[in-house]
């Protein structure tokens, strides 16, 4: 069995085995493939495992082998799922192996945001503490989650993560979802999505991305925000028009954002966000922690297993 891997570099950098797909057949492993090369480091494969390089029907269309496409995330906009059903081709992903690890992210975003820790180590290095004449100082607000409202963004896995989390810093909570008031969690409240953005002192997205959706949180939700809000985004960039939120921290219009995602990774040079007032931007790292990775790649190699037993699972075409 032929098995391409087209850009294993995000997932195994080279802390973790490929082992687990090298025993299961002749395994090539490439860690970034660029568009042009794609047809010809797939030619002749039966089995694709991709991350973020692309698979649409005219790459389908001339790889006659191809039975089966592993996707390396949750996400799995970047194979064209009808193309794959027309042409027999079975295709999974990895759902909810970066739940804790995304959660967490949201907090050290939002902790980032409220004590400014690197802000004061700077300064501190520089004597700053030092020249002061009390025992303490700060320069920038202090905050305490207890009591503040926090405003979820859909409800899948990561969702309710942040919601345990919130509860136990003792905040509101607040959720825009689809779902029946009755499957949310208990101690919470359903609202409308612009609600959420009026009334909340948080507001954190965890929803996919869709058609209907894209660019969603624009000038008109931001300039609703408190002039004290943070808007949390660890989902998807292109929920966000990036030049409005860029606009809203610079006037003012809320106070801080905390960024694991834009709508285009690596960001172009002149993405407004990256010199935006108060805006904290990470390069897409939430769902990276090592425990993370190591249940995804586990996953995917089961995933492939499962697939070769004829009893596939996390079947996403």
């Amino acid at each position: 069995m032929n098995i391409v891997i087209l850009d294993g570099y995000c997932l195994n950098p080279g802390d973790l085995s490929w082992q687990g797909f090298e025993e299961l057949g002749l395994c090539t492993i490439y860690d970034r493939t660029r568009p042009e090369e794609v047809l010809e480091r797939a030619k002749g494969a039966e089995i694709l495992i991709t991350n973020k390089t692309v698979l649409d029907a005219d790459t389908m269309d001339n790889l006659p082998s191809l039975r089966y496409i592993g996707v390396l995330a949750t996400g799995y906009n970047v194979v064209d799922i009808q193309a794959a059903a027309r042409h027999g081709i079975t295709v999974t992903n990895i759902p909810a192996y970066s739940t804790d690890s995304v959660a967490q992210a949201v907090f050290a975003h939002i902790f980032n945001i409220l004590y400014d820790i690197s802000h004061y180590t700077e300064q501190n290095r520089r004597g700053v503490w030092q020249a002061k004449g009390d025992f303490c100082y700060w320069d920038t607000p202090l905050v305490e989650l207890a009591g503040k409202r926090i405003g979820i963004v859909g409800m899948g896995n990561i969702g309710r993560a942040v919601v345990k989390l919130a509860k136990a810093f003792g905040m509101e909570i607040y959720i825009c979802t689809s779902a029946n008031i009755n499957r949310l969690p208990a101690g919470t409240t359903k609202a409308e999505l612009e609600v959420l953005f009026r009334e909340c002192d948080i507001v954190t997205l965890h929803c996919p991305l869709r058609a209907d959706n894209a660019g969603m949180v624009n000038a008109a939700l931001l300039n609703s925000m408190k002039p004290t809000a943070i808007l949390i985004n660890t989902a998807r960039g292109q929920l966000i028009n990036e030049q409005d939120l860029a606009d809203a921290l610079n006037a003012g219009k809320l106070y801080a954002a905390g960024l694991d995602v834009l709508s285009s990774e690596p960001p172009a040079g002149d993405n407004p966000l990256l010199t935006a007032r108060n805006c904290y931007i990470t390069p897409h790292i939430a769902w990276a922690t090592l425990d993370a990775r190591t249940r995804l790649m586990e996953q995917a190699v089961t995933n492939l297993k499962q697939y070769l037993r004829g009893a596939p699972v996390n079947v996403v075409s």
